[in-house]
């Protein structure tokens, strides 16, 4: 079963106004992983949409959704796809390249059938991003030892970390589309810190790896104007290009940053010292 629902883009004045609910409903995107659904948001930040697939003893193909007006998903658009689940498969037009957990594909534009199964015995959890692009490149599964990795924070400050870039323009060529994974080591709890915008893309978290009885506190907006915005296990939230986008939980926890928009430098932000945010 194919599910889709649809984000408008905030202004930062309107969103400084919105109430707790009207700031999560707005942003937060909560029931991502449905047995035997494909559950999808259309953002009008840069057309970006976010998903999540559980397959349960059956196959789920990807659809259309009235907001795209193609036949196929995919005609005017890129794909990437991250396994947060046990070792599962997408098989895209006939070409089955199986994911284990935190691996990740990159589906090129153009495609027509994209499945995804779980393995016997296993339970596939498939986070998804999509972008419109402009060009069809190559269809491209990134392995765990494909990823870039870098080491980040200190644990003086809580935000020891390992950065994992999977889809990005050094390892696979895409049109606007980028994500990677971060992992927040055991005793650290804050992620991306020093905060940041970038006025030439938006951005969505999906975090998991956290305990059912954690919680996350994800900050967002202006860097002199923040709010905040509590998020469990498996749930995502939208960034606009206007808002810092970090966070801090009661645990260590990992999660899954997307990207979309006119710059693929993934350095091209403007960062907010942590002793200037109001």
């Amino acid at each position: 079963m194919m599910n889709y629902s649809f984000r408008y883009a905030a202004n930062p004045t309107d969103a400084n106004k919105y109430s707790t609910e009207e700031l999560r409903e707005h942003f937060l995107i909560e029931n991502l992983f449905v047995e035997n659904q494909i559950n999808v948001t259309y953002s009008m930040y840069d057309r970006l949409i976010v998903g999540g697939v559980m397959p349960v003893g059956q196959s789920l193909k990807l659809e259309t959704i009235p907001y795209l007006k193609s036949e196929n998903f995919l005609d005017r658009r890129e794909l990437g796809i991250i396994n947060i689940g046990g070792t599962g498969s997408v098989t895209v037009d006939g070409t089955v390249y199986e994911l284990k957990t935190k691996e990740a594909l990159y589906v090129a534009k153009g495609h027509k059938d994209v499945l995804f199964a779980s393995h016997d015995g296993e339970q596939a959890l498939f986070y998804i991003n999509s972008a419109p692009a402009h060009q069809s490149f190559t269809t491209k599964k990134i392995g765990r030892e494909d990823a870039e990795i870098i080491e980040l924070g200190d644990e003086k400050q809580a935000n020891k970390r390992i950065l994992n870039k999977l889809i990005v323009n050094s390892i696979v060529e895409t049109c606007q589309l980028q994500m990677g994974m971060t992992e927040l080591l055991p005793g650290n709890v804050w992620n991306t810190m020093p905060a940041h915008t970038h006025e030439r893309r938006m951005e969505a978290y999906f975090y998991f790896d956290l305990d059912p009885d954690q919680t996350i506190c994800h900050f967002m907006g202006q860097p002199q104007n923040t709010r905040h915005i509590f998020m469990n296990n498996h749930q995502a939230v939208l960034s606009p290009e206007w808002s810092i986008h970090s966070g801090a939980g009661t645990s260590n926890y990992t999660f899954i940053w997307g990207m979309a928009g006119e710059n693929l430098d993934y350095g091209d932000m403007d960062v907010c010292p942590p002793n200037e945010l109001k």
